[in-house]
């Protein structure tokens, strides 16, 4: 039953049944660089991308393809991409479309390595990011000119956690034949972002989807959803003769392989020259993770509520931020986008203020002082001085980090023993 919207069904049977050679139900780890080609006009085919199919471990492999049609599937995307990180995907995404002397238009509410990236890293390739506050959906629209190729946000931002209003900011940039991208890494199974409106969709694989704090890994999902061609002039790389590939028009090459312009060109140009291949035993590591999502979502979002209520209590706490707490505006948002949960991200600050953000991550015992999130483990971090630090403070506190935040990454553990150490942590915070 391949062909399930249900995303129990889809990420245990979507892309794969069984090997037909060998009658394997689990997906074999294809630990290879390169294939056998059956004759010279197969490998001109591939080459030619007259047939899709396996040449070379960066480009495409059995393993990773399982994992990028399940996930497309779970996304409700045409295809997929996966990469060595989810930076990568983020990186590709973007460049995809970019040139030099073009530009996007990004949401303040970021996790620090992408504002890093977009604020910086891009600047070097002649790629100009322009940031706004997603509060004010017509922001978007404002900042936008003729070489605005896309726009991009998260769903659940990390750390600031309001939820991104797709729907109101797709719609615009439709009208102003502009894609929006999503990176849904924070909210999978809960976020549908390809059906309110977005493009594109990116997780880093690394979090939920993976899951065990394994393995590393990115992937990006074209929602086939954009008519590239009709805006023939917002996107030259799709649209202009490539180069790089005998003068290829990716809109007109791949059109009998269906709307996968997007997704081809950054497997067969990005990919191939810049790399970031996902490896296939990482593949098969996130593949375990993926069957079991919907399933550790559901406890994940469960027990983050607890924690959010725990926390909102607690007299040493001052602020507790998390979508279930939210009112306004933010909890509309949350309420009309989040399906089946708010998330296990959370943030708070103490009343003692960072010192005591510090003493309370040092005394914890159950809960990881790491810099990751969606981990089966319940995780702990001060983002200023971490996956932020990097930002000045005007760029923290735009993106929702304050000297003493505290994020948690809430994980499936028993409640009563999250609720525990945090308890003790706290008790000791107090104390400092």
């Amino acid at each position: 039953m391949t062909d399930s919207t249900n995303p129990e069904t889809q990420v245990l049977h979507a892309g794969w049944r069984a090997d037909p050679s060998t009658g394997s139900v689990a997906v074999p780890i294809h630990q290879t660089t390169s294939f056998q080609f059956q004759d010279t006009g197969h490998a001109e085919r591939l080459f030619a991308l007259a047939e899709l199919g396996n040449i070379y471990t960066r480009i495409m492999n059995p393993t990773v393809d399982v994992l990028e049609k399940r996930v497309a599937a779970l996304e409700g995307g045409v295809a997929g991409l996966a990469l060595g990180s989810g930076q990568a995907a983020t990186a590709f995404s973007v460049l995809n479309l970019c040139q030099a002397g073009d530009n996007i238009v990004s949401s303040t509410d970021l996790y620090g390595g992408t504002w890093n990236l977009f604020a910086n890293t891009l600047k070097q390739f002649g790629i100009e990011a322009r940031f706004v506050d997603p509060a004010d959906p017509d922001a978007f629209r404002r900042a936008s000119d003729a070489r605005t190729r896309a726009w991009y946000a998260e769903t659940l931002p990390n750390p600031k956690l309001q939820v991104f209003p797709i729907a109101e900011v797709a719609a615009i940039g439709r009208a102003m034949d502009i894609p929006l991208i999503m990176d849904n890494t924070a909210a999978p199974v809960l976020c549908k972002p390809l059906a309110l409106g977005a493009a594109v969709v990116m997780h880093s694989t690394t979090k939920f989807i993976g899951g065990h704090g394994t393995s590393i890994g990115g992937i990006i999902v074209d929602g086939g959803n954009f008519d590239w061609e009709a805006h023939g002039d917002r996107f030259p790389t799709l649209n202009k003769p490539d180069p790089s590939y005998h003068g290829a028009v990716w809109t007109q090459a791949v059109k009998p392989l269906g709307p996968i312009a997007y997704i081809i060109r950054a497997r067969t140009c990005l990919l191939r020259d810049l790399g970031a291949p996902l490896a296939p035993f990482n593949a098969f590591l996130t593949l375990q993770g993926l069957e079991t999502l919907p399933l550790r979502i559901e406890r994940h979002c469960a027990n983050a509520n607890r924690v959010a209520a725990f926390l909102a209590e607690h007299p040493a706490v001052a602020t507790v931020i998390h979508p279930s707490l939210q009112n306004g505006e933010a909890k509309r948002r949350a309420d009309a986008t989040l399906r089946g949960g708010y998330g296990a991200l959370l943030g708070f600050e103490l009343k003692a203020g960072a010192p005591a953000g510090r003493a309370f991550i040092e005394a914890l015992k159950l809960l990881y002082h790491v810099a990751n999130i969606g981990d089966a483990r319940s995780l702990a971090i001060h983002p200023a001085t971490t996956t932020h630090s990097q930002l000045t403070a005007e760029e923290q506190a735009a993106s929702g980090v304050t000297p003493g935040y505290v994020r948690l990454s809430v994980g499936i553990e028993h409640i009563d023993d999250i609720l525990a150490d945090l308890t003790q942590a706290l008790d000791a915070a107090t104390k400092a």
